[in-house]
């Protein structure tokens, strides 16, 4: 180590003053370690009648019974880092570990409260690192002064106080991965809240880590499908997309999410939704609803409620990134849903203005946008050669967020209230809302069925506006309108019934080819899942042939159509 020049005083606290031979040999090592003028000066302590501790400067050595506990302890919490399971590599440690002279660096709290701690003396301390104060509280350094160290809490900080110690753990701030965490609740920080016991944690994983690269992703071209008629035909989501969800409150934002989650049962594809700000009670009723269809036994739930602090909130994206990157390593296919990003803004806004960051516009400080990208910048349709694992990602924002993050994000569902009251659900925005991966993301049999539908519609909607005060029509605009009418009744949807594959190609190439044309539309409620049931029943193998293949031929299509118009004169006919 190069020469101290300036001046340091050590001090030494034990209950027994040291020998003349101790005290050469305590000079010698300040001497090796900081230099030479090191100063060595002895205060009595009885908290140390078993050791001593050496402070010089902001270095701690302490080599009481404590200290080398807590030096045991590091070297266990590292071995879990690296190993995860620790039991078969317990016995080894604990024969070969010895103690070591380890400097700590130890600061001191100067302010404490809301969650933020302002901390002196951790001149080494780094940008995410992970801080342990006094009471075991634990922390991370999120902001890099002169003078002093930011830090949030992510526990009660009701034993904090100005004074206490605190001291650096050189580990970046993470969570614990694995299978075991497949079926339950956890906190931002990776500890069950679902009362079903520890989780066995298969690693550990940094919150923040960096974005694949382009060389090592692949173009986003295998359909997620989220069963969805609306979704899926006309803004398909690809694996290794990411697409956001906007719209008011109350709109079934929500609602798309899940089902998109329930949709996936049988498709081996892990499922990890993220809540954040909400309810315990709104969580504990999704849970519910997940388990009620059979989701919950490949789906994670990340849950930092409203009232959690807003660091835990913060840090609750983050952390349900790093065990959905468990998985896509793995090769896994990984569904990813944020919900909600404006929260976690509103979150990180508070810990910025208490760490007395600058304020900018709606008082969100000025790296806002990096918030949001270095976290949907982690999804990707990994390369063969890594793993060829996906994740794909949604969130919801509103207000100013919105401008930012559709930058970030593959495409946007826009709901609309007007829509949703009118009884249109899901209440997507037809001629907002984008998919910036389009047919990439599709079948070639979704594909060929949906090819005219944004067409027709737009045609629809343009027609309706001209003629809503009109109170007499010719018979082509008449016409039109209701087949615009009995398109639009087709895509509503209950919640939690999303249709397979080739349910959705039946519907589409019947209702795109007019079959449905005089159909009165609330007619069409109860007539659909009819239809749907009459081809599964008596047209097994074409639509097994559409679902496993994924393609569709003029001859089927012109099956479908036949099929379709023989239903509909039967069922009305009755």
């Amino acid at each position: 180590m190069a020469e101290r020049t300036e001046h340091l005083e050590a001090v030494l606290l034990s209950a027994v003053r040291p020998s003349q031979e101790q005290e050469k040999r305590f000079l010698a090592f300040l001497a090796e370690k900081y230099g030479e003028g090191t100063t060595l000066t002895w205060q009595k302590s009885d908290d140390y009648p078993d050791g001593f501790r050496l402070e010089v400067g902001a270095e701690v050595y302490d080599w009481s019974a404590g200290g080398r506990l807590s030096q045991f302890k590091d070297a266990l919490e590292k071995l879990a880092a690296t190993q995860g399971d620790v039991i078969p590599l317990l016995k080894e440690t604990v024969l070969s570990w010895t103690p070591q002279a380890m400097a700590q660096e130890v600061g001191t709290v100067l302010t404490v409260g809301d969650g933020i701690a302002r901390v002196d003396g951790l001149e080494g301390a780094a940008y995410g690192e992970v801080l342990l104060f006094d009471g075991g509280v634990r922390g991370m350094v999120q902001d890099l002064s002169e003078d002093s160290v930011g830090c949030i809490l992510f526990d009660d900080d009701a034993s904090v106080c100005a004074g206490s110690t605190v001291r650096r753990t050189g580990r970046t701030a993470g969570v614990p991965v694995g299978e075991g965490f497949l079926g339950r609740v956890v906190n931002a920080l990776g500890v069950p809240i679902d009362g079903g016991g520890d989780i066995r944690a298969d690693g550990y994983r940094a919150v923040e880590s960096p974005a694949p690269g382009i060389i090592d992703r692949q173009s986003v071209d295998t359909p997620l499908e989220t069963g969805i008629l609306t979704v899926d035909s006309m803004f398909p989501i690809g694996r290794g997309q990411r697409e956001l969800i906007i719209g008011d409150r109350q709109t079934g934002k929500t609602a798309i999410a899940l089902d998109t989650i329930v949709n996936q049962k049988g498709k081996d594809v892990i499922c990890i939704y993220v809540a954040i700000g909400q309810k315990a009670s709104s969580v504990a009723q999704l849970k519910k609803t997940l388990e009620t269809h059979g989701a919950m036994d490949y789906t994670i739930i990340v849950n930092a409620t409203a009232s959690d602090p807003a660091p835990l909130q913060y840090i609750a994206p983050y952390a349900g990134c790093a065990m959905g990157e468990y998985f896509m390593n793995k090769g896994r296919d990984v569904l990813i849903v944020y919900d909600d990003l404006s929260k976690h803004a509103i979150a990180y806004r508070a810990m910025s203005l208490l760490l007395e960051r600058s304020p900018g516009r709606e008082a969100y400080p000025g790296d806002v946008f990096y918030l949001h990208s270095r976290l949907l910048e982690r999804a990707a349709h990994l390369s063969e050669e890594k793993g060829g694992g996906i994740e794909t990602q949604a969130g919801d924002v509103s207000a100013y967020i919105p401008t930012n993050v559709i930058s970030i994000t593959d495409g946007q569902l826009i709901l609309e209230t007007r829509l949703f009251f009118s009884g249109q659900r899901p209440a997507v925005n037809v001629g907002l809302s984008v998919s910036r991966v389009g047919g990439d993301a599709q079948t070639k049999a979704m594909k060929k069925a949906a090819k005219t539908i944004r067409l027709d519609l737009s045609q629809y909607r343009e027609m309706e506006s001209f003629t809503q005060f009109a109170s007499d029509l010719d018979e082509s605009t008449a016409k039109l309108l209701s087949y615009g009418q009995g398109l639009m009744r087709m895509l509503r949807q209950k919640q939690f019934h999303p249709y397979k594959q080739y349910e959705q190609v039946i519907l589409l190439v019947a209702g795109l080819n007019h079959v449905f044309q005089e159909i009165v539309p609330e007619q069409l409620d109860a007539f659909i899942p009819a239809l749907l049931q009459h081809f599964g029943e008596t047209q097994g193998a074409l639509c097994n042939a559409i679902e496993q293949t994924g393609q569709l031929s003029d001859d089927q299509q012109s099956q479908i159509i036949e099929i379709a118009k023989e239903f509909v004169q039967n069922y009305f006919s009755k």
